[in-house]
C-alpha cells in the first residue's frame, strides 16, 4: 500500500502547531497577566512557574515553520507574503519575552522595564498569532501559484476579533496554569481571574464560530451539510462540557482540572479549524497535495521526522515530569 505522504505530513505539521499552541499558550498567558499581579514576589513566582519549560515549548513553533518550508513550499511561499506584518510582530514579541527572562533577574533599578517587556512581548505575540490565524481562515488570494493580495489584506475586523480571542484564550491558559502550579496570594489572584477569562474566551469562541461559516462557502457547507453537520452538534457540546469542568474545578478547588479543561477548549477549537480547512492547505484554493513537495523529498524528510519527533516528545515529557507539582517560592530562575 502506497503511503499518502502529503496527508501524513499535513497531520504532522498540524500536530506541531497544536503542540505549540497548547504548550506555549499558557506561558504567553502568564506574561499577558503579568501587569495584573500585585507584588514583585508574585511576578517572580509566576515567571519561575514557566522558566523550566518556556524555551522548550517553542521548539514546536520551529518544527511547524521549518516543516512547512521544507514539505509544503507552495504554502510557505504564499502564506508568508500574505502575513509578513503579523508574523514579524510575533517574532518581535517572542524576542522581547526571551530577553526579559534573562535581564529582569540581573537588574534592580530597571526591573520594571523588563516586566513590561515580558508582558508586552507576550501580548504582542499572542495578538499577532491570532491575527495570522484569522487571516488564514478568511482566505489568502492565490493566482498562478503566487500570493496575489495586498499588503493590508490581513487587517480586517475578523482578524482583529481572532487576535483578541486568542489573547483571552491564552490568558485563560495562563491563569489556570498558575492555579495549578502556585499557592497563596498568587493562586488566589489567578483563581479570581479565571472565571472572567473563561467567559471572555467562550464569548469569543461563539462569535468567531458564528462568523466563520459565512467567510467561505466551503466552510458553510462543511458545517451545515450532511454528514459533516454532525460536527456542528458534537463540537459545541464538548466545548460546553469543558466550560463546565473549568467552573467545577475552580469551585471545588481541584487545581489541575481547570487547566486541563482549558486545554480541551483549545484542542476542540483547533479541531474545528481543521474540519473547516480540509483538504486545503491555504484556503480557499491550494490543497494539501498541490502545496506538497515531491514524494521523494517527503519520504526522505519523514525518515528524519520519525527519529526527531519522538526525541522532542521525550525531552518535553521529561521536563514536565521533573518540574511537576507546585513551584517553591524559595527556588527559581536566578
Amino acid at each position: 500500500m502506497e503511503l499518502d505522504l502529503p496527508f501524513i505530513w499535513a497531520g504532522l505539521i498540524a500536530f506541531a502547531v497544536l503542540a505549540y499552541v497548547v504548550l506555549d499558550g499558557f506561558d504567553l498567558g502568564v506574561g499577558i497577566l503579568f501587569p495584573l499581579m500585585k507584588s514583585e514576589g508574585d511576578r517572580d513566582l509566576a515567571m519561575n512557574s514557566v522558566a523550566p519549560v518556556w524555551d522548550g515549548n517553542e521548539t514546536w513553533l520551529v518544527l511547524g515553520g521549518g516543516g512547512l518550508y521544507a514539505v509544503f513550499p507552495l504554502a510557505y511561499a504564499t502564506i508568508l507574503p500574505a502575513l509578513y506584518a503579523p508574523l514579524i510582530a510575533m517574532l518581535i514579541g517572542l524576542i522581547f519575552r526571551g530577553v526579559s527572562f534573562e535581564f529582569r533577574w540581573r537588574t534592580r533599578r530597571g526591573k520594571f522595564l523588563w516586566d513590561w517587556g515580558f508582558a508586552g512581548g507576550s501580548l504582542l505575540a499572542a495578538f499577532a498569532q491570532g491575527i495570522a490565524l484569522g487571516a488564514l481562515v478568511q482566505g489568502i488570494e492565490v493566482v498562478d501559484r503566487a500570493y496575489a493580495g495586498g499588503w493590508w489584506d490581513w487587517l480586517t475586523p475578523f482578524t482583529l476579533l481572532t487576535g483578541l480571542a486568542l489573547v483571552a484564550g491564552y490568558g485563560l491558559l495562563g491563569a489556570t496554569w498558575l492555579v495549578m502550579k502556585t499557592e497563596g496570594a498568587l493562586q488566589d489572584r489567578a483563581r479570581s481571574l479565571s472565571p472572567v477569562l473563561a467567559v471572555s474566551t467562550l464569548i469569543a469562541i461563539a462569535v468567531v464560530s458564528l462568523v466563520t461559516p459565512f467567510l467561505n462557502p466551503v466552510y458553510l457547507e462543511r458545517w451545515f451539510a450532511w454528514p459533516t453537520a454532525v460536527f456542528s452538534l458534537i463540537v459545541p457540546a464538548l466545548v460546553l462540557a469543558c466550560a463546565w469542568l473549568i467552573y467545577r474545578g475552580l469551585a471545588t478547588q481541584r487545581d489541575a482540572l481547570p487547566f486541563l479543561a482549558s486545554l480541551g477548549l483549545f484542542v476542540l477549537c483547533y479541531t474545528g479549524i481543521g474540519i473547516s480547512f480540509y483538504p486545503y492547505m491555504v484556503p480557499p484554493g491550494v490543497t494539501i497535495w498541490q502545496a506538497a513537495a515531491p514524494d521523494a523529498s517527503l519520504g526522505f524528510l519523514l525518515a528524519g521526522a520519525a527519529f526527531l519527533i519522538p526525541i522532542i516528545l521525550g525531552y518535553t515529557a521529561y521536563a514536565y515530569w521533573v518540574f511537576r507539582g507546585k513551584v517553591d517560592p524559595s527556588e527559581g530562575y536566578h
